[in-house]
């Protein structure tokens, strides 16, 4: 029989039809029930004051009456201000049960140190499983048993629904039975989903398969080379023929030094490569040449490590108690064995690698000369040179050309002039000059390149103690020269080979030309006499000055102001100039011969100077006109001297040569390289401040000049 259940509010009636089946009665009892009781619970106010208890109006009332908070007896009372105040805790993932106080045994050390780092992890929770393929055996075997359990569910429940519809056919309606197949349909629908959703695990072992990383299979690769080719050879000798084999070889080695005494430079280079050609075997060492240089320099990098760390990041920390003073801190000390007790006779550092320098070597002493040496050193390698060039006279100075680092020049005790190429291997000069092509008579103190001529040819200067500077133009295999100027003493005379008086000629030890005014240049000689020079004035000399009572030993223009430049020389004097001026702007006496001197290339007012009792001084005119800020002394013994001296173009450093054959690398302190901390740092800010500092000293000049 159907049954109808009342539910709703204010008399509503809704009828629902039950089926009188055994399984679909239970379980439609079962939803009506849930229903009528939930309905029940939220019509139960309106019910009991439909009743009788208060009407529709008292019903109305109670619905709007406002909510009343709840509060626990002991709740504090916070006031309004409490109440809008905002608390802010950060949460943090330490561990508060960590132990603070953990001290372990420092083996590098020896000795117990503190922890400071402290392990916050925490394991909460840890679980091991794994998954079974689904070809394995035990995963078919569990997919066989979950099966026959699924189908003997799906039997038992079949069986009775069929007895149901079988006591219960005559009194189903239609709509009774369309309602079962649906169910029936919707049920097998959501058996096949989860059957299908059923992922297969591991019963006893179980984890996701998220939480596993994925293991790369192995994989082997293997080739087949072809063994190489093998020869076999045997032969027989007796005492003879071993005999005639030793005179064959003994009769070619004297021939072929017959022929290398009577052949030129160029006949030797043939020999030798075919020399090497016919004996293979030697040519052995050039194949690991370069990996054993890049092996030698990871040795000395680890050998040196300490120095690298200091030329890299220390900073003298006791330059802010020093009141502006200085220090230079030693690094590298680079020499050669085989040029020892052969002094520094020049330094110049490679435009292009600036961890690369090169110097000349030779003797400043007439009656001790000997062989000469070029040395290419750089900091990656301290203890041996990178290039080694051995000349036949002493060398006195040298430059390499900016625009082409693997060409460099030589100035030679002898007079001669040679122009070498870095690039091609073997001592042999590209070009050299001899006595018919313009030799000077005298050594040849100072050479530099200068740019093309006209017709884009290289060309450079030199100058020597004949009197002489020569300009040397490179036109195509040949090595020509010109006269420029010729340097005399003014008011000084001597007598002619016809009897007649002429001027005295002075001897040129060094000059420089204008970074700016390419045309200008200056020359000093060993009577003191600075003379200024154009290219445009040939056998002419622009002004002459007394500037030193001894020998010039070197001058250099300031790389940032174009009319100021600084002199030294054997009178222990070190002067400043304005080139338009007579007399020198800032004079320093250092209580010792001044052999070299050096601008900064980071400041214009910064320079350095070292001397022939073995002190290197820096001065800085912006911070201090009077005296120098750092005087230290870098040689030990009292008969060496300092000969040349050099700042690096990149890094804080300079490079110090001396007559005993070593060159000492210097750092410089914060102290003396305060213009590369200035914020307003730039190339017009030197010059303006190097103009302001000479306009205090030129005015006094001037008016003593008028």
């Amino acid at each position: 029989m159907p049954v109808k259940v009342k539910g709703g509010g204010k008399g509503e009636k809704k009828a629902q039809t039950v089926p009188t089946s055994k399984s679909g009665l239970m379980k439609s009892q079962l939803i009506n029930k849930s229903m009528v009781e939930s309905r029940v619970r939220l019509q139960a106010p309106s019910r009991r004051w439909k009743d009788g208890e208060g009407g529709e109006e008292e019903m109305d009332e109670a619905w709007l009456a406002p909510k009343t908070l709840l509060k626990p007896d002991d709740q504090l009372q916070l006031t309004e201000k409490e109440l809008k105040e905002e608390i802010t805790r950060i949460l943090t993932a330490d561990n508060p049960h960590a132990p603070h106080n953990i001290i372990r045994f420092n083996f590098k050390e020896n000795t117990f140190k503190h922890l400071t780092h402290i392990d916050q992890f925490a394991m909460h929770l840890g679980l091991d499983g794994n998954l079974l393929h689904k070809e394995s055996d035990e995963a078919q075997r569990q997919m066989d048993r979950e099966k026959g359990e699924e189908d003997e569910v799906e039997e038992n429940e079949s069986g009775g629904e069929e007895e149901d519809k079988e006591d219960g056919e005559g009194e189903k309606g239609e709509e009774d039975q369309e309602g079962e197949k649906k169910a029936e349909e919707e049920s097998k629908e959501t058996q096949k989903g989860k059957a299908k959703d059923k992922k297969l695990k591991n019963q006893f072992n179980f984890s996701e398969r998220a939480s596993q990383t994925y293991n790369y299979p192995l994989r082997e690769c293997g080739t087949m080379t072809e063994p190489p080719p093998r020869s076999n050879f045997s032969g027989c000798v007796n005492q003879m023929e071993i005999y005639d084999t030793y005179v064959e070889d003994l009769a070619r080695q004297a021939r072929e030094k017959k022929k290398s005494s009577k052949q030129s430079a160029k006949d030797e280079d043939k020999s030798l490569k075919k020399s090497l050609s016919d004996h293979p075997g030697s040519d052995d060492i050039t194949k690991v040449s370069r990996a054993s240089k890049i092996m030698e320099r990871m040795v000395n990098q680890n050998t040196f490590e300490d120095i690298a760390q200091d030329f890299k990041y220390y900073e003298n920390p006791s330059d802010e108690f020093a009141d502006n003073k200085g220090s230079l801190l030693p690094l590298w000390k680079f020499a050669y064995e085989k040029t020892k007790r052969m002094a520094v006779t020049c330094i110049q550092w490679n435009p292009k690698f600036h961890d690369l320098f090169a110097i000349g070597q030779g003797s400043y002493d007439f009656g001790e000369q000997a062989k000469g040496m070029i040395c290419f050193y750089s900091f990656k390698n301290p203890t041996y040179p990178e290039l080694v060039y051995p000349m036949e006279s002493g060398v006195m100075c040298l430059d390499i050309h900016k625009e082409h680092p693997f060409l460099i020049v030589i100035g030679l005790y002898d007079g001669s002039v040679s122009v070498y190429d870095l690039e091609k291997k073997g001592s042999v000069p590209l070009y050299q000059s001899t006595a018919k092509s313009g030799k000077h008579a005298d050594p040849v103190w100072q050479v530099a390149w200068q740019e093309n001529d006209m017709d884009n040819n290289l060309n450079f200067y030199s100058v020597s103690s004949d009197g002489r500077v020569v300009v040397w133009t490179i036109v195509k295999n040949e090595l020509r020269f010109e006269d420029v100027v010729e340097l005399n003493v003014p008011g000084v005379f001597v007598d002619g080979p016809d009897g007649s008086e002429v001027t005295a000629v002075a001897a040129g030890t060094c000059f420089d030309f204008n970074a700016t005014n390419k045309h200008l240049y200056i020359v000093g000689s060993e009577e003191g006499h600075i003379y200024k020079c154009s290219k445009a004035y040939k056998k002419h000399f622009v002004d002459i000055i007394q500037g030193h009572h001894l020998t010039i030993y070197s001058m250099k223009w300031n790389p940032f102001h174009s009319n100021v430049f600084v002199t030294c020389g054997a009178d222990w004097a070190v002067k400043i100039w304005d080139s338009n001026l007579k007399d020198p702007m800032f004079t320093y006496d250092l209580n010792s011969v001044v052999c070299d001197i050096a601008w900064s290339p980071f400041a214009s007012t910064v320079f350095a100077a070292c001397t022939a009792d073995g002190k290197v001084f820096v001065f800085d005119l912006n911070i201090n006109k009077y005296e120098p800020l750092c005087v230290q002394p870098i040689i030990q013994k009292k008969k060496t001297k300092l000969t040349h001296i050099a700042f690096n173009p990149t890094y804080p450093v300079i490079i110090v040569g001396d007559d005993r054959g070593f060159v000492t690398t210097l750092k410089l302190s914060p102290n003396l390289r305060k213009a590369l901390k200035e914020k307003t740092y730039s190339k017009e800010n030197e010059v303006a401040k190097l103009e302001k500092l000479m306009n205090f000293v030129r005015e006094p000049l001037l008016e003593k000049a008028t």
